[in-house]
């Protein structure tokens, strides 16, 4: 292990925790979640293995910080004017989100945080910080007010449902995922639970603003 620079140690705060975090990313790019260690990213940010454990006492609590710490907490949600259309561009842009390294850590990480409630917690967090409720509630709301969507429809369970489903096939499945499993995601679950009924039944058709 190479011996940190006296510039290096002399870092704190802000500085020394952006460096921890940039050595966290580069490492899981080099050698994958696996194979990361604190040691490997202590070196690589020329810090020492105590000053890590003193504010991270695993590896998968520092890898949750710093990828909590790569992605903005909010974005702009899509308004095409169409429920499906903004449907299917928020999940590709959460979809996104998961490709590469960050989808193979989360997975990793599932079988660390079976047994450890406190790192279950932080791991459901950052999968809600990469793919917010906020988001999708703006889209519906959104479709409520142009009556394309049934309120009354709109449960908990179901405002929750496309962003399960969608990290689901991220964690089950990996990524990154093809447009054809979104497209089935929207058409055939999500829309048909939300949308007024039809009384011929063709509300399993996607939606288009000028259906008459």
């Amino acid at each position: 292990m190479s011996t940190p620079s006296p510039t290096a140690t002399r870092r704190r705060g802000e500085a020394l925790e952006q460096a921890i975090f940039q050595a966290v990313r580069d490492e899981l790019l080099d050698v994958g979640y696996a194979r990361l260690t604190m040691e490997g990213v202590a070196t690589r940010a020329q810090t020492s293995k105590p000053v890590l454990y003193r504010r991270w006492p695993n590896r998968a609590a520092l890898v949750l910080e710093a990828m909590s710490r790569r992605h903005p907490k909010d974005s702009t949600p899509p308004d095409t004017g169409s429920v499906r259309e903004d449907l299917l561009a928020l999940l590709r842009q959460i979809a996104g989100r998961f490709d590469g390294v960050y989808g193979e850590v989360l997975r990793g990480l599932l079988g660390e945080t079976i047994r450890d409630p406190e790192l279950s917690t932080l791991a459901r967090q950052q999968l809600d910080e990469l793919a917010p409720q906020s988001g999708l509630t703006t889209v519906l709301d959104r479709a409520v007010e142009r009556g394309e969507v049934d309120p009354h429809r709109l449960t908990p369970r179901t405002l929750r449902l496309p962003l399960d489903l969608l990290r689901n096939e991220v964690l089950v499945n990996g990524t990154p995922l093809c447009d054809r499993v979104i497209d089935e995601i929207v058409d055939e679950i999500v829309l048909p639970l939300v949308r007024y009924p039809h009384p011929h039944g063709a509300d399993q058709v996607p939606y288009s603003r000028n259906t008459s």
